[in-house]
């Protein structure tokens, strides 16, 4: 039934301007609308929205990623535009922060947007 329609991404913030700054001038995406509820961005046709929350605990875990090709191209492109990448003890990233899977199949390497929520960019054979 929904395996045909397109998906809605949601992520939180405490501070709509900051967030606004970051997933427009940093990551490059499109802003297309904002409300009291929400600031939406396309994000390579899917709906992004960036929806306004007044009190939160970012997950501890990865909650939106893009999958690339090239990923040490796109993450010095990123880490130009100010974002920092995040590195983890005991993962064995590489100096970029890129961690490749054991086997080599996917690599993955993940930054904070300003309410610290964690994002990634994969790429995956």
């Amino acid at each position: 039934m929904l395996n045909t329609k397109d998906v809605i991404a949601f992520v939180p913030t405490r501070d709509a301007e900051k967030s606004k700054a970051f997933y427009e001038g940093k990551l490059g995406l499109r802003f297309v609308s904002d409300d009291k509820f929400a600031m939406v961005f396309d994000a390579n046709g899917t709906m992004l929205r960036i929806a306004r929350v007044p009190k939160y605990e970012p997950a501890p875990f990865t909650i939106l990623g893009w999958q690339v090709t090239e990923i040490a191209k796109i993450v010095s492109n990123l880490q130009k535009k100010g974002v920092k990448f995040e590195k983890y003890e005991g993962l064995g990233q590489n100096e970029l922060g890129i961690w490749t899977a054991p086997g080599g199949a996917a690599k993955v390497a993940w930054f904070k947007d300003p309410d610290g929520n964690i994002l990634s960019v994969s790429e995956h054979d």
